[in-house]
């Protein structure tokens, strides 16, 4: 066969070889990627000029596919894959040292693999569209679903207001005429502390359904930050819980509702103590940065798994047992948080326990 035979041999295996990678690639889809590449490696191989002898190595962010083991030699063609201008992995064609040299390798072949890595990173950059496509579709139907959970949830509220204020209005009035019956007065007081809890529960299904009125104006966090903890110092004790206080200034000014601002610090602090072992440590820290004041309370607990941490915001979601929580306490810390245009984020600290980080602008 002569030169111009051998050309035209190994330009028609470079031809077919892309025709068949532009098959693969059109039929590709996100779950069978590394099966994509795979067939990629196998299509380049066939294309070489000694496919026999041919080693096909592509490597990914995720993904790493060989044509077969072998030891990766000094001898190799080597073409960059690129997604959105960035480095994203390389494909590379070896031939063992001890049987050929480099100029073994044809220019045509440098181009061959230059061709197909810009067909990958085409591939690479199309995926990760439709992965962001994917993720902001399901953030959408979650909102639809906490939206009409919350015009549900407001419906429910209202409509369990007026009977629990019933109850504890009848029961504080049975109160005094069973003053003497020690038995029956317990029982009272049985109903109405069941009452005060489910009140309890119906208003901050409000404040999730944002159907508690804001009243925004200038508010040093400081003072209500102190007097929480002030306040929950007694609880702290019971529970054998320690906590420190890092304030770095007197005022940290900003616009809220004071008793919504109340609100996300004791959720936040009662959630620490809970979760903390007897003689855990929780740190509460506030401070300022250009744009935002910033409140991070960590604790020495268990921390969450992945799925709690994607969750912990999700309405009726609890890690606490059943009876001990309602689910709703961070949905409302993250409504209110929201509604003050500020951001809510929970994180598994380096060593144990969790973060709070609270970052409300000024």
């Amino acid at each position: 066969m002569n030169t111009t035979e051998l050309a035209l041999k190994e330009r028609i295996k470079e031809l077919t070889c892309l025709y068949d990678i532009s098959t693969i690639i059109v039929n590709s889809d996100i779950e069978t990627l590394e099966d994509t590449i795979k067939a990629i490696a196998f299509s380049i191989k066939k294309a070489f000029r000694f496919p026999d002898e041919t080693h096909i190595v592509i490597t990914t962010g995720t993904t790493k596919v060989e044509t077969f083991n072998s030891e990766e030699t000094s001898i190799k063609l080597i073409e960059d894959i690129m997604v959105f201008n960035k480095f994203e992995g390389t494909i590379t064609a070896y031939l063992e040292q001890s049987k050929f040299t480099s100029d073994d390798f044809l220019e045509e072949e440098q181009l061959l693999l230059n061709n197909i890595a810009l067909k990958l990173g085409s591939l690479l950059e199309r995926m990760e569209i439709r992965k962001g496509e994917t993720s902001l579709k399901r953030q959408m139907e979650h909102a639809d679903r906490l939206n009409i959970l919350g015009e549900l949830t407001a419906g429910i509220a209202h409509e369990l207001n007026t009977p629990l204020a019933n109850i504890l209005g009848f029961a504080e009035l049975l109160k005094d005429s069973l003053k003497n019956e020690k038995e029956n007065l317990a029982d009272l007081d049985k109903i109405i502390q069941n009452a005060i809890f489910s009140r309890e529960v119906v208003k901050k299904l409000m404040f999730f359904a944002c159907e508690m009125p804001q009243e925004m104006t200038k508010v040093n966090i400081v003072p209500s930050l102190k007097d929480a903890i002030n306040l929950l110092d007694a609880t702290f004790r019971k529970q054998e819980v320690k906590y420190i206080v890092k304030i770095e200034d007197e005022a940290l000014w900003l616009r809220a509702d004071t008793i919504q601002l109340t609100q996300i610090i004791f959720n936040l602090i009662m959630n620490a103590i809970y979760f903390s072992p007897k003689n855990g440590l929780v740190v509460i820290s506030a401070f300022q940065t250009e744009k935002d004041i910033v409140l991070k309370i960590s604790d020495e607990g268990p921390g969450l798994s992945n799925e709690a941490l994607e969750k912990i915001f999700q309405p009726f979601f609890t890690t606490k047992p059943a009876g001990d929580g309602s689910g709703l306490g961070l949905s409302v810390v993250q409504g209110i948080v929201s509604s003050h245009k500020g951001s809510i984020l929970a994180t598994n600290n380096s060593e144990k326990g969790t973060t709070f980080t609270v970052s409300l602008p000024k």
